[in-house]
């Protein structure tokens, strides 16, 4: 199958906006017929791991994937994430509104993941004594909990932007070792620039989590896209929003820090379906 291009959302300037708006209706009157009779079922043929996947189905569709069953939106758009150690394919259940169920199938390609080895972290951060390990799981248990959402937004399908620009430091899915200890591979993307770089947000979403100061990622936020896939970025010397907040695609929201376990200024950026980590670069190259 191939990949059809899903509606995204498009900035529109002042000048162009009443045009906009009647070509807009005329659009949706146009094609509003064209949908209710549309039943394709398209999904990508391969995607890479750690990828966000974005397929369509007939509206009113029900779609199961994992054990999980997705939400459709209002154009029949679903969404899900591959973890970085999924392998050969994924398996999509769809059921059209008139009762008949069929099965997409993406295949997985698989990525190599070279060592990274980090060095100069405070030591108790790597092996921390039992308070502190106690501190991190209660702090972590609450991002996890703020990554349980699954919203009816749709920020997800818009073409994500950096937050921050910058040399790619640390890449997604990459074996760490700290201070010569091995660790879990790292779950987001580091980006270097300067402490005080205004961090934005890249893409639409409302906060879901903020700390000032976790004991293992500093400076915290969490912004949720919609349909369980999110963003996270670590290590903030600032944060300018709270909890229930709405963002706009390109609003500031933090700094850039070294707050945490970190042994220079830089953004960590992850991404998440869910409890399912998945890679803002490839989400960057969607939009390329």
């Amino acid at each position: 199958m191939m990949l059809i291009s899903i509606p995204k959302r498009r900035r529109t300037t002042p000048t162009g906006f009443l045009f906009a708006a009647v070509l807009m209706l005329f659009s949706f009157t146009l094609s509003s017929s064209v949908r209710a009779g549309d039943a394709r079922i398209v999904f990508p043929d391969h995607v890479q791991q750690g990828a966000m996947v974005i397929g369509r189905v007939p509206t009113g569709s029900e779609v199961e994937y994992a054990g999980r069953q997705l939400q459709v939106t209002g154009y029949g758009s679903v969404v899900f994430g591959v973890a970085r150690d999924a392998s050969g394919s994924s398996d999509i259940k769809v059921t059209t509104p008139d009762g008949h169920t069929q099965v997409a199938q993406v295949k997985i390609t698989p990525r190599e993941w070279p060592i990274e080895r980090v060095n100069g972290v405070p030591p108790k951060t790597v092996a921390p004594p039992p308070k502190i390990a106690e501190r991190i799981q209660r702090e972590q248990a609450k991002v996890s909990a703020a990554r349980r959402r699954n919203d009816n937004r749709v920020g997800f399908t818009q073409d994500f932007i950096w937050p921050v620009k910058g040399r790619i430091s640390g890449r997604f899915g990459n074996q760490r070792v700290y201070n010569g200890t091995p660790g879990s591979a790292h779950s987001g993307m580091d980006i270097a620039a300067p402490k005080g770089t205004p961090v934005k947000a890249p893409a639409d979403g409302v906060i879901t989590f903020a700390g000032a100061d976790l004991y293992l990622t500093g400076g915290t936020l969490l912004l949720d896209h919609g349909f369980g896939i999110s963003s996270n970025f670590l290590h903030l010397s600032q944060l300018n929003v709270k909890v229930g907040d709405s963002v706009r695609q390109g609003d500031v929201i933090g700094k850039v820090g070294a707050t945490g376990r970190a042994t220079g200024p830089h953004l960590h950026w992850g991404m998440n379906w869910f409890d399912v980590r998945i890679d803002p670069l490839l989400v960057l190259e969607r939009g390329d």
